[in-house]
């Protein structure tokens, strides 16, 4: 740094500022220390710089999978929040969902120098008691329902699915199928259970449940099946892939949408408007879900505490062309 500041003519003072980014340097002087730290080879060592503050500035992500819409964008919308807070990300998949794979990210993070850690992954791994954390990081786990022992941030998959079903029910449609999401995933259990439970509270039979794995490919064949129902006027799906496969189902088996079967999706992704015909969902406010993390880990190290409970972001019913009253004579009244 005293190299820099004499071959720039200023102060090392001048060349930190420069270095760490601070407003008030004349545009002239930046561009001056600029030149003269591209000379000399002179690049700011930010493990020199977390020592002296006593933080890394530095969140780490913990996440199993990258093949969902949910997990992608609530990591775009943590990554996007920490930059506008000064932090940067690093990201550690953890390709297969153990109690040992999940150790090894926390092991592996902290031998990263992170001051916090955001997870998006499955509550009962994080249950488990050999699973520990690095010491004075704090930690806020997303899509969990692990609000008794760490800060979580989710959607509000049961007041989301409530509003799906009663849309259907509000309609005409006498019950409505569900294409769940897979069997181990918290978000795919809340979405089945708040289902099951706004049938049995409105008085309507509870059809049998179809599952599917998240993907297209997986709704398509629940959508086979489901077209071969004869009862089946409405299908709430738990998310706007497998609701895609449907659509796609339905319609080679001639059963038009909303016409014949109403369809609502969950999610709300950015081609929804543009499915064929264009699809109602719950929409999912994952900036929303990415800006809490990020401020409930920062506001945990600021306080230096432990949070507990979950916090949810609300979620609201879109109304496109996928969804119509029952066809005559299937319906209620």
């Amino acid at each position: 740094m005293a190299d820099v500041a004499r071959l720039a003519g200023v102060s090392s003072q001048t060349v930190s500022r420069v270095a760490n980014g601070h407003p008030g340097v004349v545009e002239a002087t930046r561009q001056q220390v600029l030149a003269a730290m591209k000379e000399l080879g002179y690049r700011p060592n930010s493990a020199a710089r977390a020592l002296k503050r006593g933080e890394f500035r530095t969140i780490g992500i913990i996440l199993f999978t990258l093949s969902t819409t949910g997990n992608v964008r609530t990591l775009e919308a943590i990554s996007a929040s920490a930059a506008e807070e000064g932090y940067a990300t690093t990201l550690l998949p953890v390709a297969v969902p153990t109690q040992d794979g999940v150790r090894g990210a926390f092991t592996r993070l902290g031998e990263l120098a992170v001051d916090a850690i955001i997870v998006i992954m499955e509550v009962h791994l994080l249950d488990a008691a050999t699973v520990s954390l690095p010491p004075n990081v704090q930690v806020v786990v997303a899509d969990s329902d692990a609000g008794d022992r760490y800060s979580v941030v989710d959607t509000d998959q049961a007041g989301g699915t409530r509003e799906a079903v009663r849309h259907l029910l509000d309609l005409g449609h006498r019950t409505v199928w569900h294409l769940a999401g897979p069997e181990e995933s918290f978000a795919a259990q809340r979405r089945a259970a708040a289902w099951r439970a706004t049938l049995t509270d409105a008085g309507r039979p509870v059809p049998p449940l179809v599952r599917g794995d998240w993907s297209a490919e997986s709704g398509y064949l629940a959508g086979l099946r489901l077209a071969e129902e004869p009862d089946c006027t409405a299908v709430f799906t738990a998310n706007d892939q497998m609701a895609l496969g449907l659509l796609r189902a339905l319609h080679e088996k001639g059963r038009s949408v909303p016409g014949d079967v109403s369809v609502v999706g969950f999610d709300d992704i950015p081609e929804a408007g543009s499915f064929m015909p264009p699809l109602t969902t719950i929409h999912q406010d994952f900036a929303e879900v990415g800006r809490r993390c990020v401020e409930g880990v920062l506001r945990q190290m600021r306080a230096d505490t432990t949070e507990r409970g979950t916090t949810l972001v609300p979620t609201w019913l879109v109304r496109r062309e996928s969804t119509a009253p029952p066809p005559e004579g299937r319906g209620i009244g």
